[in-house]
């Protein structure tokens, strides 16, 4: 085990104070585990410092402690305890448990991968209630500070504690509001966690904060005093602080080929509501006040919360080649959820490339891969983000048509996929928000889009996008669309491959008196599902110049469906309301002034089939004016993560 990483930074800054305020410094970690007692904090005296690995060596920032003195509960086979006195003394409590590397999973019912669902929806707001399977709540949880329900509806994610119980009416009434809006058609899912009666499956743990006892039932195969069994101390691990009423920010800190580790999360004693990502939810690095700063090379996993947060007055920071994965949030946070005036106080200009995030979402399953809020001219290209249970990368924090300093962003050959994986809804793999002048998303790869229910599509302009291109994105495999805009002003949506939607290919659904969007160039391609969902016979568009392509064989049906289909509607049902559609031909279509110049036509893909949706040199979309779309340095760019430490 590494020594006492703060006395070496205070003795470094002492160095450097002496030496005059131009010096510069170069920290090298040797490889080893450097436990932190409290989150190492860098101000502007830190300033021009790098932190480095020592050349193919591995320093590890850990906020946690091993947990040892384990012993095989009498009776219990596969069972092991330990008795941690700073626990039962009130001193310590831990949500989080990582075991041989794993996060290991809090008692829960119903087991992994199950969840308990409402009695239709939540029959209150104020506070959450509503009815329950009988026998899915026990009424002995009422009032146990330590009992959490874990809901996910729609967009948003609670965990909150039970107040009281009704076994008459099986009615449960939680200690906490939630948004009306958010309701789950049908009814939501939930489940329980952190009570003693859950732990029943190999993996789990529970804490007994009276006690002290800490029970884990054991994988086959594990045996406790053998593994390395970890609980975290820290919410944070390091913090760049500048001085924002000296107005002196931190600069030109590096931080290079290191790894941050094990962070918990909290809850206030009344519970958790997300309103959406997870956005008050904070970052194990946490930036504030920070001008030209770098995260290279590093590694951020087993975190409780987001592993990167750059909020107010960061300004051309980079966070470059880090593998961030195994996080309780998400990957990156950006920005914060009110606009500054101030401009020291404001964010923008940071760069976000090169960055594999994955495995997002185990505490907040609202979290986000990359969340860029009130803060613009951002860079977020050539990432990989994938397995996360809501949206990949979010920009935009102003609903309505509100000004907003989120401009300018530029979303760019990144590749996202497995987003949604079925947990949440209301999700895209890049969603936008509010008016947006120079934002750019394109030459994207995104597949693999799947809501719970609504709302799984590649490109998601939601509640007044503005002013935003969409070009040279392909994207395929969604639920319910590549594209949707709600409501927004003059986005373009141009050059694209759309392919391969469940039920739907395209969707709109608020018409207004404006341009709501341009539709140009683009191929359209599926197999199965309806073409257009809301208001396109309604809405001002300009469509023209696109291809069309039902290669199921069936004929084009251009009369959008616009019955309310929220819910978990299957491919059946949505057929079915299909078969009831008036039918609106081709020529029908373009005599409303649509899709002048369209053509319906095979694009000649070299290989749909396999997901391979470059353009034989035949194909019609030429014709049209389509240009292939260049793919071959979309996600992780090898050479930009070769050699994590260069000391």
């Amino acid at each position: 085990m590494a020594g006492d990483l703060s006395s070496v930074v205070e003795a470094v800054r002492a160095a450097r104070k002496a030496r005059g305020p131009r010096s510069r410094a170069i920290l090298i970690l040797r490889g080893g585990t450097y436990p932190l007692a409290a989150p190492l904090v860098l101000t502007p005296e830190d300033s021009g410092l790098t932190i480095a690995a020592y050349q193919d060596e591995t320093p590890v920032l850990s906020g946690g402690r091993r947990i040892t003195g384990w012993r095989k509960a009498p009776g219990k086979p596969g069972w092991w305890e330990t008795e941690i006195p700073s626990v039962r003394d009130g001193d310590w409590y831990f949500r989080s448990l990582f075991v041989n590397g794993r996060r290991a999973r809090r008692a829960r019912a119903p087991n992994a991968g199950s969840f308990y669902t409402m009695r239709g929806e939540r029959v209150s707001d104020h506070p959450v209630q509503f009815h329950f399977q009988p026998g899915d709540i026990n009424p002995a949880w009422a009032g146990d500070p330590d009992v959490e329900v874990v809901g996910l509806e729609t967009w948003i994610t609670y965990r909150l504690h039970i107040q009281s119980v009704s076994t008459q009416s099986n009615l449960v009434t939680l200690g906490g509001n939630a948004i009306k809006a958010a309701r789950e058609k049908g009814g939501g899912r939930y489940f329980i966690e952190n009570t003693p009666d859950a732990l029943d499956a190999p993996g789990e743990w529970y804490l007994n904060r009276k006690t002290g006892v800490l029970t884990y039932v054991a994988q086959p195969g594990e045996d406790l005093n053998r593994a390395e069994v970890i609980a975290p101390r820290l919410m944070e691990l390091v913090r760049l602080e500048g001085d924002h009423a000296a107005r002196r920010p931190v600069r030109h800190v590096t931080l290079r080929g290191l790894t941050f580790s094990c962070t918990d999360w909290s809850m206030p004693a009344d519970g958790f509501v997300d309103l959406q990502a997870a956005f008050r939810i904070r970052g194990a690095v946490r930036a504030k006040a920070a001008t030209g700063c770098r995260l290279v090379n590093c590694r951020f996993t087993h975190l409780g919360n987001y592993a990167v947060d750059l909020g107010q007055g960061c300004q051309r920071d980079e966070i470059a080649g880090c593998n961030l994965n195994d996080l309780g949030a998400g990957g990156i946070r950006v920005g914060e959820p009110d606009a500054a005036r101030d401009p020291f106080q404001q964010n923008h200009n940071n760069v976000i490339t090169d960055d594999h995030i994955h495995q997002a979402g185990r505490v907040y399953a609202s979290a986000v891969g990359v969340l860029i809020m009130q803060s613009g001219a951002n860079l977020v290209a050539h990432n990989e983000i994938d397995h996360l249970y809501y949206t990949a990368i979010s920009v935009g924090w102003t609903w309505h048509y509100n000004q907003s300093p989120c401009s300018e962003n530029l979303i760019e050959f990144n590749h996202l996929h497995d987003v949604g994986q079925g947990r949440m809804s209301d999700l895209g793999g890049v969603y936008t928000l509010g008016p947006q002048p120079g934002t750019m998303v394109r030459n994207n790869l995104i597949h693999d889009v799947e809501s719970y229910s609504y709302g799984g599509w590649g490109l998601y302009a939601d509640q007044a996008s503005s002013s935003i291109r969409f070009e040279n994105n392909v994207v395929y495999h969604t639920k319910t669309g590549g594209f949707h805009q709600h409501y927004g002003l003059d986005n373009v949506v141009r050059n694209n491959v759309f392919a391969d939607g469940r039920l739907w290919q395209l969707q709109f659904t608020k018409a207004e008196n404006h341009r709501s969007f341009s539709f140009v160039n683009n191929l359209v391609y599926w197999t199965q599902g309806g073409l257009f969902y809301g208001v396109f016979d309604k809405g001002q568009t300009l469509m023209e110049s696109n291809l069309y392509w039902d290669a199921s064989g069936q004929p084009v049906n251009f009369m959008p469906l616009t019955v309310g289909l929220r819910g978990r509607e299957g491919l059946d049902k949505i057929n079915a309301a299909l078969a009831k559609l008036s039918p609106t031909s081709f020529k029908q279509w373009q005599a409303t002034g649509h899709d002048r110049g369209s053509i319906i036509a095979d694009p000649e893909f070299v290989a749909p089939k396999k997901f391979d949706f470059t353009l034989k040199s035949n194909s019609p979309a030429f014709q049209l004016g389509f240009k292939p779309i260049d793919l071959a340095g979309v996600g992780v760019r090898r050479s930009a993560t070769k050699g994590v430490a260069h000391y």
